[in-house]
């Protein structure tokens, strides 16, 4: 019973804190990694972090009940069912427009590229990087989408990529790895019959973030490529500014350091984005969610580029990226009118 009620408690501070975000007035850009607001004294118990623990709770996701218990069950709460409908829909998809082409990008086995072509050629190119807390997923239960692209004339390129757990919880090489399956994608778009003069990249979750760091990536030194190469990004649901991911639960399986923190946070190189963008997050989704893309849309529009905010009513975390698939949904519409496809 003691349990159950500081879940609810937990809960209802969890919500009380989403409401608080949407209702909230955009952080000023110039906040950047600042924008994590302090506890008020006299301050509630304290963990490891140094971080208050009901404030780690709502701000970071995380709660501290006799042990930590990550909130996404909170904001996914039939998280099992999304991701079991998530991959039905995919084998679906598969079955009616067949397997994708498969393409290496690198020599690990896992550095893959599942292309699914347009029905013509010199079409426009959509790259999705995957989400699941940098450690899970994979590019065969995100096929989903592949139809709704297949049918309004896209490419959907969809890499696989080692999670994070492979490096040893270090994200610099992953999120390498990452750029080097764009670069690839954008370099043999034509074999595949994309047009690489209209190539966009977007991603959900830790798909986000890692897309995030691609588009303010320096493409010219490490690849060749000229920096505007990449004609838009969609960022579903992501992190940007990876102070409060260090403060949270994935700091048990992901490395930080000053260094990493500041390479790996996208808002803070905005001197680097040549794209514009579209940035989504659901109204179920947690705080920090909401606050990140809030404060990032703001911080895009501060340094004068383009970013476009599409807040999803009623959509949470898991069901946000379904969306994509759907030519009506808040992500299928945002990504085919930014290809100026709707």
């Amino acid at each position: 019973m003691a349990r159950a009620a500081a879940r609810l408690l937990a809960a209802t501070l969890l919500c009380a804190a989403s409401a608080a975000m949407l209702a909230a007035p955009a952080t000023a850009a110039a906040q950047g990694a600042n924008a994590v607001t302090p506890a008020p004294a006299p301050a509630p118990a304290r963990g490891a972090t140094g971080v208050p623990e009901v404030v780690r709770a709502v701000r970071f996701g995380v709660l501290p009940l006799g042990g930590t218990v990550e909130s996404r069950a909170l904001w996914t709460p039939l998280m099992a069912d999304l991701q079991a409908r998530r991959a039905a829909t995919s084998e679906a998809a598969r079955a009616r427009i067949g397997q994708p082409q498969r393409f290496a990008y690198g020599p690990a086995p896992v550095e893959g590229l599942d292309v699914f072509p347009a029905r013509a050629p010199h079409a426009p190119v959509f790259v999705f990087i995957h989400g699941g807390g940098w450690r899970q997923g994979d590019a065969k239960g995100y096929a989903f989408a592949a139809e709704m692209f297949r049918d309004a004339g896209v490419a959907y390129v969809v890499p696989d990529f080692a999670p994070v757990t492979d490096f040893g919880g270090d994200l610099v090489p992953m999120a390498a790895q990452v750029r080097r399956a764009i670069a690839f994608a954008y370099k043999n778009a034509v074999q595949f019959g994309g047009d690489p003069a209209r190539f966009y990249v977007a991603g959900h979750s830790s798909g986000a973030h890692l897309a995030a760091v691609a588009l303010t990536a320096d493409w010219e030194t490490e690849f060749g490529i000229p920096s505007t190469f990449i004609a838009g990004g969609m960022l579903m649901s992501g992190m940007y500014d990876m102070k409060p991911v260090r403060l949270s639960k994935r700091s048990d399986y992901v490395t930080f350091t000053d260094a990493n923190e500041d390479a790996l946070s996208p808002q803070r190189h905005l001197d680097r984005l040549r794209a514009p963008l579209v940035v989504s997050v659901g109204t179920k989704e947690s705080p920090e969610f909401i606050r990140q893309a809030r404060d990032f849309v703001a911080a895009v529009k501060a340094a004068g580029k383009t970013a476009e905010l599409v807040v999803a009513p009623e959509f949470n975390h898991l069901e946000i990226v379904e969306s994509l698939g759907n030519p009506y949904g808040p992500n299928g519409r945002a990504a085919l009118t930014l290809m100026g496809l709707k």
